[in-house]
């Protein structure tokens, strides 16, 4: 295949792990809505085979609602399952259009397309080991959202690497890089369901009555909390060899500096010191609950103003690397237009 019929695959893959993405969103709604039954269902669900024989007719529906419930929460995986696999042949068309092959991280549609697979990614991994059909319909639809915005407002042509991306440490920084983006969505929309989760449990019980409708099956507070912190401890260590460890060795090889100041390195370290606050915070402090979810949001929300947001609103970032670029085919050289 030649590079523009590997970019044109990408393209059609990214356009088909989209509409696949939000159809699962509307399996998963669809899923959502068959969960809020009726007070008086659950009244007669709950009767059992004490109630009237006219009411005992009346819970058989509730069962094959039950069936359709589950069927939907399959079907929605299933299709988030094949739209992550045509994410990553988007993933890896980008990479064999360029000439030479490269990793697809050149640009920042191609940053965004990778961060979003690995949320996807884990999400799909971590399905099973941690319950998470609850989730399914919350990351679809940022996935579904950010890879909408990447398709719109990020899109760019396929291009050779700039000097300083051009290094064997692009891969190591960007992969550890990437997989902590990944997982700290993951806890940050955790945290996000246990301030809703444990709001509802709050009114719930004010007025005397137990959570419906899609909420009563999301997990009891405790349970995020504890999803959330786990989350957050696995993806720390691998963002500080990211920021602190390879980032800095790179940045020494690119401009013969360790540290340079750049908004894109300061910003990491904001992100390092807020998720360090959080993690030490639960360890030394008992930091739990609501006062943990708010500072973990604090730090996902840090964390993608890193990831997107420096680039269009830093003039002086030296990894702004989703500018316009310009091949000079005389020399064969790239340079950055900002």
């Amino acid at each position: 295949m030649s590079d523009t019929q590997w970019e044109t695959l990408s393209n059609q893959t990214v356009a088909v792990a989209g509409v696949l993405y939000f159809l699962a969103l509307l399996v998963h709604l669809a899923e959502w809505a068959a969960l809020r039954q009726p007070a008086a269902t659950r009244e007669l669900v709950a009767a059992g085979a004490g109630a009237p024989e006219a009411e005992q007719a009346a819970v058989v529906p509730a069962e094959g609602e039950s069936h359709r419930v589950a069927f939907l929460g399959r079907l929605g995986f299933l299709l988030t399952c094949l739209a992550c696999v045509a994410h990553l042949v988007s993933l890896v068309g980008r990479g064999m259009a360029a000439d030479p092959n490269r990793v697809p991280w050149g640009n920042m549609y191609e940053f965004t397309l990778s961060g979003t697979f690995v949320v996807t990614l884990l999400y799909v991994v971590l399905y099973r080991r941690f319950n998470l059909a609850w989730m399914g319909p919350l990351v679809v639809c940022f996935v579904v959202s950010t890879l909408m915005v990447a398709v719109i407002w990020l899109h760019d042509s396929v291009a050779p690497l700039t000097e300083a991306l051009n290094s064997p440490w692009l891969v190591i920084h960007v992969v550890s890089a990437v997989i902590a983006t990944g997982a700290f969505t993951i806890g940050g929309i955790a945290s996000i369901m246990f301030l809703v989760r444990a709001r509802a449990d709050r009114k719930a019980a004010a007025a005397g009555r137990e959570v419906s409708g899609w909420l009563a099956r999301v997990p009891q507070p405790d349970a995020l909390d504890r999803l959330a912190y786990r989350v957050h401890a696995f993806a720390f260590p691998v963002w500080t060899f990211a920021v602190l460890i390879t980032g800095p060795i790179w940045a020494h090889e690119a401009w013969s500096r360790y540290w340079n100041w750049d908004p894109k390195e300061v910003w990491a370290f904001i992100t390092w010191v807020v998720y360090a606050g959080y993690l030490h915070a639960r360890a030394t402090a008992g930091w739990k609950g609501r006062r943990a979810a708010m500072l973990a949001l604090v730090g996902l929300a840090t964390l993608w103003f890193n990831f997107i947001g420096i680039n269009y609103f830093s003039t002086t970032s030296q990894h702004s690397y989703a500018a316009e670029r310009i091949v000079d085919s005389t020399v064969g050289s790239t340079v950055d237009v900002r």
